[in-house]
């Protein structure tokens, strides 16, 4: 579990029809996170974007395209990201993967027990 502090936001970037043994990438990867005791992750398709090869990728009415951008987010503490990264690597080959510092704050739930004051 994260606590409040300094962590690392870990983002893939791929594309749908990125494949592996018929797989899609994405679901390979959300799989390898799970099974690796990431706090979370979080995947969300785009609706238009373009890559390094400067093609624009759409979904539109008219035709439905394989090749829209996906983006896979996840927060972690930096030493179990660096620990899984090279992974990440053979399975994002097509893609991207951006590494920022950050500092989360996780809030105190409402109804959980408040440590007393010390009695001075």
């Amino acid at each position: 579990m994260l606590t409040t502090g300094k962590a690392v936001k870990v983002t893939l970037y791929l594309s749908d029809g990125a494949k592996h043994h018929h797989i899609p990438v994405y679901s390979d990867i959300l799989d390898f996170l799970f099974r690796s005791g990431i706090a979370g992750a979080t995947v969300v398709k785009g609706v238009a974007g373009f890559g390094t090869k400067h093609r624009m990728h759409s979904a539109n009415i008219l035709e439905i395209s394989d090749h829209l951008p996906i983006k896979i987010e996840f927060i972690e503490t930096r030493e179990k990201a660096e620990a899984i990264l090279p992974e990440l690597e053979k399975r994002a080959t097509s893609g991207l993967i951006e590494i920022q510092e950050t500092t989360i704050v996780v809030p105190v739930k409402e109804n959980a027990p408040v440590a007393a004051a010390p009695v001075r």
